[in-house]
């Protein structure tokens, strides 16, 4: 067996995903998301023919994934299952397979749709998606048959409360809330660590970073978000209770001009 294998990245993934937590978790969740693949110059000639394809084969690095276990808990289980029946980024060699749809090439960049890579990320590999090669419908899927994947995303609506707050956020700070609160509640409201969602009340609560949303179902199918809330102590905001030490000041000055635009003690009794 060959003791070591020495890779090297053709190009690099450019994406509206800045961090691993706001990267949808496949590529059919993040329909139409555009990005941008750019070569390395000496593989100009590698493109030739691309035109004409609808979708390509994305093989690229998880750079931001760090170690790995022999299990793991996916976002749709309710117990650890092997890693290799999943499509956890956290692997021995953390290789990420993503089918996109080419939209065109524009010298060595590719412009493409449904993106669910972080920004920068390091690209393998590019293969043309083959429909009579790549597509099995009939296959089974072992433990994800049980968990009727995919059932269709959840509709996510937002209420005028809900939305007055992340279109506050949006407008005077340039902090856009929306698409990954979309994302991860159209998976559904069931509680788990993974989506960091726990019961509250007669609903749930997410959390996002230092941000805490509230929502509840209805039917059919649908997820209606009702508020906004700062994930810090009135303490922390007012100065009178210390920070965590990795907290930036300038994050949570935005926490305390949100309570000052929308007075309203935090409901969670924890701190971020």
């Amino acid at each position: 067996m060959t003791a070591s294998i020495q890779m090297t990245p053709i190009g690099v993934l450019r994406t509206p995903f800045k961090e691993k937590m706001h990267a949808p978790r496949q590529a059919v969740i993040a329909r139409d998301v555009p990005g941008t693949i750019e070569l390395l110059p000496e593989y100009e000639h590698a493109l030739t023919d691309l035109e004409g394809m609808d979708r390509l084969w994305v093989l690229f690095w998880f750079h931001m994934a760090e170690g790995w276990r022999p299990k793991v808990l996916p976002p749709r289980s309710e117990r650890r299952r092997g890693l290799f029946a999943t499509r956890s980024p956290h692997r021995p060699n953390p290789i990420g397979l993503s089918c996109v749809r080419l939209v065109r090439t524009e010298g060595l960049v590719l412009h493409i749709l449904d993106v669910d890579m972080v920004d920068e990320t390091p690209v393998l590999d590019i293969k043309p998606y083959v429909p009579y090669a790549d597509a099995f419908p009939d296959s089974r899927t072992g433990w994800l048959d049980q968990v009727r994947d995919p059932v269709g995303p959840y509709a996510v609506v937002w209420c005028e409360e809900a939305r007055l707050h992340v279109t506050w956020l949006k407008e005077t700070h340039g902090l856009d809330l929306v698409p990954h609160i979309d994302s991860v509640l159209a998976l559904g409201p069931q509680p788990h660590p993974y989506r960091r969602i726990k019961k509250h009340g007669n609903g749930f609560r997410l959390s996002y970073k230092d941000w805490r949303i509230f929502f509840h179902a209805e039917e059919p199918r649908t997820i209606v978000i009702d508020s906004l809330e700062t994930g810090y102590r009135p303490g922390q905001l007012l100065g009178t209770s210390p920070l965590p030490a990795d907290r930036d000041q300038n994050a949570v000055a935005i926490h305390r001009a949100f309570v000052a635009a929308f007075p309203r003690l935090p409901r969670q009794d924890k701190a971020p």
